[in-house]
């Protein structure tokens, strides 16, 4: 398994562990680890130039950094967690295919 698939199954696994009912620093790690990962998919992508990829990485980076927290609401951040979670499973299966 490569680092790339390693950290969106372990991202997406976090984000879904967030519905359940879990300490505040819980959700926390999940923005720092969540920002790490993401930075480092960034670059990654970076390295790939795939642009569209790099600038999708980089908001989510942003979206749940943890310095400034972006009050959602937990039902929004719950959507939240749950569509960027499935993105991320299905971007390890879709790769490099063209959807159009």
């Amino acid at each position: 398994m490569n680092t790339v698939v390693l950290i969106k199954t372990t991202l997406a696994l976090l984000f879904f562990l967030c519905l359940l009912d879990m300490p505040y620093g819980y959700f926390q790690l999940v923005r720092f680890l969540a920002l790490a990962g993401f930075g480092f998919l960034a670059y990654k992508a970076n390295e790939e130039d795939k642009s569209e990829q790099v600038f999708i990485y980089v908001a989510l980076a942003l979206l749940f950094q943890p310095f400034y927290k972006i009050a959602l609401g937990r039902e929004i951040w719950n959507m939240v967690d749950v569509v960027v979670g499935v993105g991320l499973l299905i971007s390890i299966f879709i790769k490099n295919k063209k959807l159009f």
